[in-house]
């Protein structure tokens, strides 16, 4: 077999692998994620922010894969960068939440809130400073396989740690808000 033979043989092979890869896709679960409070994308009603009631909303997660046993949820405003850096403002980390409903103001029975920006557990509305620009804010929502061994109070960072290996579905909720105090 000449060069080029043995050449063509090798692309014919490697052009069949990716098309047997392709077909078969990533193969990844359709999780989506709903809320009464406002449309994925939407304007945040100043009920669930720092400048109104801080209430945090509802959302009911929808095509979990059968194999989550818990999920766990992120909130944060992608639109700041703290002190030169590349982190953003974590205003909710959530996890070991039981149910894919979680009801507005509250969280299911036996989960547990981890710190937001302020160093405190717990939900922290949005809180935009400025009057002329939106600010997105991204609720990261993970099905995990099992439950996270950390306490009340960890971080973001901590909370994405102890994820590693537990994620078996993964979706996004945003909402937009801009100050609209005097």
């Amino acid at each position: 077999m000449n060069k080029f033979a043995g050449l063509a043989f090798a692309l014919v092979a490697l052009v069949s692998t990716a098309q047997q890869a392709v077909a078969q896709g990533f193969q990844l679960p359709n999780m989506q994620v709903r809320s009464e409070a406002f449309e994925d994308g939407g304007i945040i009603p100043i009920r669930f922010t720092s400048h109104g009631d801080n209430v945090q909303p509802d959302f009911t997660i929808i095509g979990a894969p059968e194999t989550a046993k818990s999920f766990a949820i992120i909130m944060h405003d992608i639109e700041v960068a703290i002190g030169g850096n590349t982190g953003d403002v974590t205003h909710w980390v959530a996890f070991n939440i039981p149910s894919a409903t979680i009801a507005e103001g509250q969280l299911p029975a036996g989960s547990v809130n981890g710190n937001n920006i302020r160093n405190a557990p717990g939900y922290m509305g949005s809180g935009a400073p400025l009057k002329d620009r939106f600010h997105h804010y991204v609720w990261e929502f993970y099905a995990l396989s099992a439950n996270l061994d950390l306490p009340e109070g960890a971080t973001r960072d901590q909370v994405m740690a102890a994820m590693q290996g537990k994620v078996v579905a993964k979706a996004a909720y945003v909402g937009r808000y801009a100050n609209a105090q005097p």
